[in-house]
This record gives structure tokens, sequence and C-alpha cells, in this order.
């Protein structure tokens, strides 16, 4: 598949383009064998490892965590009885870096995602049990119940919520790469934009977004170019060489490109972020269960826990990833309407 989609391709699936640099560029929400790969994880006593052999996304950190007893008595008793939590994620066949993906041991999955259900499941006092699926395939393991509860930058939607519950724990977020060299910001407002070229994804949310913003702005008698490269080793190259002064695209993918670069002379950062639902609506990722599952509650719960810790923050931290943090988890909040589904 390719990493450049439409708005509405891109809620049935996971935010594009995100993987980056050395790690294949195409979606886990694309196709491929049906056959999930599985792998068990063991924490150690009272700690969670993040970040593992992630090829550069993170700096590996244990983070302190162990059961939280009031939390783990409120999960479903087929979930108490069994003693683990299965953690679905849709990386196959490439993954998508920083967020999932299989490690440079050839064999660990890793990422953002799968680390933070292990923190939750820690919380929950449970075994965390890590299923890698085709992006299809991992809907179809809830519904099935081969997998308790997703962990895959699942967007938070009305439609989904038909048929599944939430309990959200991260912004769904673009953002604006330019080199590190760069003073620009782009603090929210779209008219910070003139005089600029920009390169953005044909065929995306965030191209929509952006040709708004243009037009918006020649309307005020100002200009901005937009540019199109055909995959993202064409964009880095535009960036660094100054053909354009700023990339608008997925945020977790630029964290991971600014994480790979650090240090070096083709080093970038983040200029600011925006909201992949739009201006009136902060989209969420959140943790997907099956409807009336009893787990939303639970999972929220415990991922607030997280947050009241500081746990939370040192996860996002590692990836690179704090500007996407929320301040609370919730259950089922306000997600992307139906006409924009």
């Amino acid at each position: 598949m390719s990493a450049h989609v439409t708005r509405r391709s891109l809620i049935r699936g996971i935010t594009a383009a995100t993987a980056v640099a050395t790690l294949a560029t195409g979606l886990a929400a694309c196709g491929g064998d049906s056959d999930a790969a599985t792998t068990t994880d063991s924490a150690a006593a009272g700690g969670v490892t993040v970040g593992r052999v992630s090829n550069g996304a993170a700096k590996e950190t244990t983070i302190k965590v162990s059961e939280v007893k009031s939390i783990s008595a409120k999960l479903p008793d087929a979930v108490k009885k069994s003693g683990k939590l299965t953690i679905g994620v849709g990386a196959l066949p490439s993954g998508f870096a920083p967020l999932a993906y299989v490690g440079d041991d050839q064999k660990t999955l890793t990422g953002a995602e799968p680390d933070l259900g292990r923190l939750v499941a820690a919380v929950l006092g449970l075994e965390p049990e890590t299923k890698n699926f085709t992006w299809e395939n991992l809907f179809v393991g809830i519904d099935s119940g081969k997998v308790d509860v997703a962990f895959s930058n699942v967007t938070d939607t009305e439609e989904r919520k038909k048929k599944y519950e939430f309990a959200s724990y991260r912004q769904d977020n673009l953002g604006w790469e330019v080199k590190k060299s760069s003073t620009w910001k782009f603090d929210g407002d779209y008219k910070n934009l003139a005089g600029l070229t920009v390169s953005v994804g044909s065929g995306t949310n965030q191209e929509k977004i952006l040709l708004e913003w243009k037009k918006k702005l020649e309307s005020e008698g100002k200009k901005l170019t937009v540019k199109y490269y055909p995959d993202r080793n064409g964009t880095y190259l535009a960036l660094n060489s100054g053909k354009i002064d700023a990339y608008f695209g997925p945020n977790p993918g630029i964290a991971y490109n600014v994480a790979k670069t650090a240090g070096t002379a083709n080093a970038t950062a983040n200029a600011g972020t925006f909201s992949g639902a739009g201006e009136t609506l902060q989209g969420l990722i959140a943790a997907t269960a099956k409807k009336d599952s009893g787990l939303a509650e639970p999972l929220a719960e415990a991922i607030n826990y997280l947050i009241d810790n500081g746990q939370y923050a040192t996860w996002l931290e590692v990836y690179n990833l704090s500007n996407e943090a929320v301040a609370k988890s919730e259950v089922n909040p306000p997600g992307l309407p139906l006409d924009n589904s």
C-alpha cells in the first residue's frame, strides 16, 4: 500500500507514512498473509523495558511499574482467569517506526505501541502477549476474541464505536519537519506558512489541509509553494539541500527521523504539530477492544495510573513523542464524526 492515502482511508488504517529512513515505508495496514506472528514478553519483576532493539528510534529504558489491584479488580472475569493480556498490533508486513515494527534483532516486536501495551498489562497484573497481524486481520482478531485489545495507532472514530470501545492514550497529530538549523515554527497558525515552500504527500489528509491553507493565503495576497516527491528519501534530500523549507506529515514518522538524524549533518527538528482531525477536533489514538467487553474502563484507569505516576511521560519521551501526550485517558471520547469516516 502506498504511504500516501486520503483521510478516509487513513482512519481505516494507521497514520500514513510513519516508516522512514532505513526501515520500510509501507504501512502495516497493507494486505499480506493472515497469519499472526506471536511473541510473549515477560516483564522483569516490577519493571518493563521499553525501546528494546529499536534501531535508533528510542533509548532502551526500564520503567518501574507493578500491579495496581484496585484497577485489576475491574477486569472482566475471563481476562482475570487467563492471567494474560493479548495485545494485537497491525504491523505486518513491514512495520511502522517508531510505533510498531520488528527490531534490529530481526525477531522482537518493538515500538511505542506494543511497549505501552506491556506497561498497561503490568498495571493490570497480567502477562502481556503480543500478536502481530496485518491491519485487516487485527480487527478480525478482536472480533473473534483472539485479541483482547489493540495497541496499534488506531484512531478513535464514531464509525468504529459501532463495534469497538476505546481508551484514549495519545494525540493523533501531524507534524512539521525542518532542518535543525531552522528557526521557523508553525505555532498553530497557517499564516506563518506565507512565503514558504513545503513538501507533502500526494493524496493524503495533510495535503488536503495544506491546500486549504494555500488557498486562504492566496486570498490574502500571500504565497505558499507546495512540492511533491515520490518518496520520503526525495523529500529529505530536498529538505537537506534547501529546496524546501519544511515537510508536513504524520508526527510519529517525523519523530523517528528526528531521532535517527540527531547529531548528523542532516539533523532535523519538529517545528510544531496539528491535529490529524483538523482545526475543530483533536484526533485521538486509543486502545481498542470489542464493544461491551468490559475492558475499556480498566484500560483507561491503567493508562491514567501511568500518566499520574510519570511512567507515561517517560514512555513518550523514550520515543520522542512527548508532543502527542494527553492529560487523561478517556473511555469512548468524541471521535472523528461519521461524515469524516
